[in-house]
C-alpha cells in the first residue's frame, strides 16, 4: 500500500508538470496531491477513536465505523486542501492539451475516489465475509466433497472480479469527463490518503491469527480460542478487503504511470532537439499496429506468469517444510510424546531461505520486461528511429496488457482465497447446510473446506498480493527506461 501510495503520488505530481507546465498554477498543483495526502493523515488518526463496539457488539461494524469516520472527514479534508492550495475553487487553468480545470471539478474527482473506495471494500467483504451468499456457497460446496468445494472457489474467484472492475471503470469513465487524466490521478490519490486506516485494517488480521496461535500452543481454555477464532474471522475479511482496496487502488495507480509513460513520451518526441535519442521517433498505438498487439499479448501474460511461477515457489517451499519436519520425526520420536523438543529455528530458517530464493525469478520478470521487450521489437522492426517508435509503442502496450491482466488476477485469487478460508472457519462455528443438517469442525464437509483453504492461502496470501507490485514495477521500469534513454 505504501508502495502504490508513494507511486501515485509521485506520478500525479509528473502529470501536474506535464500538463500544467505553462500554466501560473503549476507548483500549486503539484503539491496538492502532498495536501490531499498530509490532510488524510490528519483524518485517519481521528477516525481510529471511532472504533469501538457498539450495543451489537459486531467486530466488523466497530472497524467499519472507523473506517467510514475517516471517509466522511475525508471529504472536509479534500475540500479545505483543495480551496487553500488553490485560493478557491474556481479555474486554475488551463493544460497542455486545452483542458480548463477548476478546483471543484479536483474536488469532485476526489469525491469519487473516496466513493470508488467505500464500494470496493464493500464488495469485496460481500465476497469474502462468513454471513454472504459466495462464502456459503462454498460451505455448501464443501458437503458433497473435496473436488466440488475446489470448483467452487474457483468459479467464485472469477465471479469477484466483475463488481469492482465496474465500479473502477465508473471511476476512471466519471474523473477523465471531470478534469481528464489529472482528475483520475486525483481520485486515485485521495483514495490512497485512506491508506493509514486501510494499513490498519490489514493489520488486524495477523494480530488475531498470532494470538489464536499463541492461545493453541499454550493450552489455554475452549473459551479464549473461541474468541480468538471470532476475530481471526473478522480478521480473514479485513485482509481480504485491505487487499481489495490495494489491487483497485494499485489499478488506478498504474493507469496513472502509463499516462506519464505516454505524455513523457510525447514530450521527448516534440523536444527531440534536446533529447537526440528520440530524433525521428514516430509512435503508434492502433490496434492495426501488429507491435502493438504483440505488446497487448504479451503485457497480459506477464500477471499470468507471474502467479503460476509464485505458486510453485510456494508449493516448492512448503515441500522443503514438510521434509525437514518428517525428518526432525523420525530423528526424534520423542516429539510427539513431548519428551523431545522440536528444532524450531531450523524450520524457520528454511523456510525464509526458501521464500527469499524462490522468489528471484517472478521478482525479475516485471523487471526485465519492458527493457527486453524494448530490445526485442527495436531488432524485429529493422532498428533506427523505425526500430525506436515500433519499440515504445510495443512497451505501452504491454503496459496496458499487464495492468488489465493484472487487475483480474489479483482480485480473483485474494477475493478467491479469503472466500475460501472464511468457508473453513464457518464449520467452526457450525455450518447448517441447506437440508437443516449441522456440520461441525471435524466432519467430512470441514475436511473438505480445509482442502480449498490450503489452495486459498497461496492464492490470497502470495501469488494475489505479489501481483499488485507487479504491476507497477513494470510500469516504473518502463518510465525510468525513457528517462535513462532521454539522458
Amino acid at each position: 500500500l505504501f508502495e502504490t501510495y508513494a507511486v501515485t503520488v509521485v506520478a500525479t505530481m509528473v502529470l501536474a508538470a506535464i500538463f500544467f507546465a505553462n500554466s501560473p498554477s503549476l507548483m500549486a498543483t503539484m503539491v496538492y496531491p502532498l495536501a490531499i495526502g498530509g490532510a488524510c493523515i490528519v483524518t485517519s488518526v481521528i477516525g481510529a477513536f471511532f472504533v469501538k463496539l457498539g450495543a451489537n457488539n459486531s467486530i466488523m461494524g466497530a472497524l467499519y465505523r472507523g473506517f467510514i469516520a475517516t471517509a466522511v472527514l475525508s471529504i472536509g479534508g479534500l475540500y479545505a486542501a483543495t480551496h487553500l492550495t488553490f485560493g478557491g475553487m474556481g479555474v486554475i487553468g488551463t493544460t497542455t492539451t486545452g483542458l480548463t480545470i477548476t478546483g471543484m471539478s479536483l474536488f469532485f474527482c476526489g469525491l469519487v475516489g473516496l466513493a470508488v473506495t467505500g464500494l470496493i471494500v464493500w464488495i469485496t467483504e460481500y465476497y469474502t465475509g462468513i454471513g454472504y451468499r459466495p462464502v456459503r456457497s462454498i460451505s455448501q460446496a464443501s458437503v458433497t466433497g473435496h473436488g466440488t468445494n475446489v470448483i467452487q472457489g474457483l468459479a467464485i474467484s472469477l465471479e469477484s472480479t466483475a463488481l469492482p472492475t465496474l465500479v473502477i471503470v465508473f471511476g476512471i469513465l466519471s474523473t477523465y469527463n471531470l478534469a481528464g487524466l489529472f482528475g483520475t490521478a486525483i481520485a486515485t490519490t485521495t483514495m490512497l490518503g485512506l491508506a493509514g486506516m486501510v494499513v490498519a485494517l490489514d493489520a488486524f488480521g495477523p494480530v488475531t491469527d498470532n494470538a489464536g496461535g499463541i492461545a493453541e500452543m499454550a493450552g489455554l481454555p475452549k473459551e479464549v480460542r473461541r474468541s480468538t477464532d471470532a476475530l481471526d474471522a473478522v480478521g480473514n475479511t479485513t485482509k481480504a478487503v485491505t487487499k481489495g482496496y490495494a489491487i483497485g487502488s494499485a489499478g488506478l495507480g498504474a493507469l496513472v504511470l502509463f499516462a506519464a509513460y505516454n505524455y513523457d513520451l510525447k514530450y521527448f518526441i516534440a523536444n527531440a532537439d534536446k533529447y537526440p535519442f528520440f530524433q525521428g521517433v514516430k509512435t503508434d498505438f492502433g490496434l492495426d499496429n501488429p507491435y502493438v498487439v504483440v505488446g497487448l499479448l504479451l503485457g497480459g501474460l506477464i500477471p499470468y506468469l507471474f502467479g503460476g511461477i509464485a505458486m510453485t515457489a510456494v508449493g516448492r517451499a512448503a515441500g522443503s517444510i514438510v521434509e525437514e519436519v518428517r525428518r526432525q520425526f523420525k530423528e526424534k520420536p520423542g516429539i510427539m510424546k513431548g519428551t523431545d523438543k522440536p528444532d524450531y529455528a531450523r524450520a524457520v530458517d528454511l523456510l525464509t531461505k526458501a521464500a527469499i530464493k524462490e522468489m528471484i525469478v517472478p521478482s525479475l520478470l516485471p523487471v526485465l520486461s519492458p527493457v527486453v521487450m524494448f530490445g526485442a521489437i527495436y531488432l524485429i522492426a529493422g532498428g533506427g528511429a523505425v526500430g525506436k517508435g515500433a519499440a515504445f509503442s510495443a512497451v505501452g502496450a504491454m503496459l496496458l496488457g499487464v495492468i488489465v491482466t493484472g487487475l483480474f488476477v489479483a482480485i480473483s485469487m485474494t477475493s478467491g482465497g479469503g472466500a475460501w478460508d472464511n468457508a473453513k472457519k464457518s464449520f467452526e462455528d457450525g455450518f447448517v447446510d441447506k437440508d437443516g443438517v449441522k456440520h461441525i469442525k471435524g466432519s467430512e464437509a470441514h475436511k473438505a473446506s480445509v482442502t480449498g483453504d490450503t489452495v486459498g492461502d497461496p492464492y490470497k496470501d502470495t501469488a494475489g498480493p505479489a501481483v499488485n507490485p507487479a504491476i507497477k514495477i513494470t510500469n516504473i521500469v518502463a518510465l525510468l527506461m525513457l528517462a535513462v534513454l532521454a539522458h
